[in-house]
């Protein structure tokens, strides 16, 4: 082990000793410095795509420390079953419904319908208006350094005004940014080892792997930036299509009995491996003990999400539960869990909160803060969480819908035929029995609850084509 090494070894067990002495004191109260701000999004992870989220054929170790060292949310969710919507309602603490953003970018020609289908799906936008206050905005007024690293997708606008073309003028440098590595409307990489075919990574060593580049960025700007708060938002673009790691990556899955895919098991130790050395470099830089760590993902896997039903696309657990773990030492329990429902969407108001902002009510109206959470202090004030998504995946084997989850149980709606799902979610995590008709009250009184939501949203709807004019 070199010095360098060692050192960041003592530094982690200090962190470790930190976070453990104050799991045995009175609640933590907020540090009197701002903290450091660290958001770290997979692309396309499942959530059992990672060990400690019960995947015994996965190796994913850094992720499995970061939980031992904060909280676990065991039922956390994705504002969409897609990419676009979901980082949208990050951005602003804004429901897709009330973004208009609901479909991935670019989607399908406005007023799709596919072959054998009648109903054509809700218009959408493909970007994020820069009228749109973002968190980046908000810490960036406070003083924070502000870096984003890795996929944006949320720049997708064809045309161009007297400045040039729109879609560089969308992304995140005119978003609140100070520095963009990455972040431009490609929902995905061309290649996962240089030449990426990214427009804004400028080219270093052809056959570099994407996640390790993209890790060498964030450790420059953590070192840049250490001398004033920061927030770095890491959006990785692991572990979406095309499905690429290592070659002696992939040869060890494959040795590997019960790996089904296992270029797919070894691109997700390969992002894992890439967020080690990030959140190593914290540690020697002496920066972990003030610096919230929040790991997510943007929607479920495009393949298994075993026991959940379905996948990315679909309004079923598969594809919107998502991993989400928060470090913060000093403020957040290590080893400790929370079975509370949270969305995305709770990103915004979350991460204003930890800097000490006041919120603005325009602002996040759709979000809530999990510092009480965090804390374990308190409760949410509210009772549910709503998910629309009208319009049809890449895939177009999905139902045009909206959802809502209260306590144990989730009610679909779907909007071709406005039949109901009911689901105890308690009892039936693969929803495998809807309860529609044997609890007709529940689910009136959620459906309704649905449709007032909708309603406030300004939600765009589909239409069946017979009735369009």
């Amino acid at each position: 082990m070199n010095l360098r090494a060692w050192i960041g070894s003592l530094v982690s067990l200090a962190v470790w000793l930190v976070g453990l002495a104050s799991s045995h004191s009175a609640p933590a109260t907020a540090p009197p410095t701002p903290p450091n701000i660290v958001v770290i999004l997979a692309d396309d992870l499942g959530w059992m795509d990672l060990h400690c989220q019960g995947n015994p054929l996965l190796d994913t170790p850094q992720l499995d420390r970061l939980a031992k060292q904060g909280m676990r949310f065991t039922d956390a969710y994705a504002a969409a079953p897609v990419c676009t919507p979901t980082r949208a309602a990050m951005m602003t603490g804004k429901s897709p419904a009330r973004l208009a953003i609901t479909n991935h970018a670019p989607g399908h020609r406005p007023g799709f319908v596919p072959k054998g289908q009648d109903l054509a799906e809700a218009e959408t936008l493909t970007y994020l208006p820069l009228g749109e206050v973002t968190i980046a905005e908000r810490l960036k007024n406070a003083g924070y350094a502000t870096g984003f690293i890795g996929k944006w997708h949320l720049s997708h606008r064809k045309g161009a005004d007297a400045n040039g073309p729109w879609e560089p003028q969308l992304r995140p440098e005119h978003q609140g940014f100070d520095l963009n590595i990455g972040g431009c409307d490609r929902g995905g990489p061309p290649s996962f080892f240089e030449p990426y075919g990214i427009p804004n990574i400028p080219p270093r060593r052809k056959g570099d792997y994407l996640p390790e580049r993209l890790a060498d960025e964030c450790i420059s700007f953590l070192r840049t930036n250490q001398a004033k708060p920061f927030f770095l938002c890491w959006w990785d673009y692991s572990v979406h299509y095309p499905i690429q790691a290592p070659e002696q990556l992939i040869q060890k899955y494959r040795q590997r009995p019960g790996v089904k895919d296992p270029a797919y098991a070894a691109m997700i130790e390969g992002m894992d491996t890439a967020i080690g050395r990030v959140l190593q470099e914290l540690d020697f830089l002496g920066l972990a003990t003030n610096t919230l760590v929040l790991f997510t993902s943007d929607n479920g896997s495009l393949f298994g999400n075993e026991p959940l039903r379905a996948n990315k696309g679909f309004l079923y657990e598969g594809g919107i539960r998502v991993p989400w773990i928060v470090r913060w030492p000093g403020i957040v329990k290590p080893g400790s869990t929370c079975s509370v429902p949270v969305i995305s969407t709770d990103t915004y108001s979350t991460l204003l909160e930890a800097a000490g902002l006041k919120p603005v009510p325009e602002q996040a109206p759709d979000g809530e803060s999990l510092l009480p959470l965090l804390r374990q202090t308190g409760s949410l004030q509210r009772k549910a969480l709503y998910f629309h998504y009208p319009n049809y995946a890449f895939h177009q084997r999905n139902r045009l819908g909206g959802a809502i989850r209260e306590g144990d149980f989730k009610l679909i709606r779907n909007y071709d035929d406005d039949s109901l799902e009911l689901y105890n979610l308690a009892a039936d995590l693969g929803e495998t029995r809807n309860l529609s008709a044997t609890h007709p009250e529940m689910t009136q009184r959620l459906t309704a609850k649905l449709e007032s939501w909708l309603k406030s949203s300004g939600a765009r709807m589909p239409a069946h084509v017979s009735s369009k004019p």
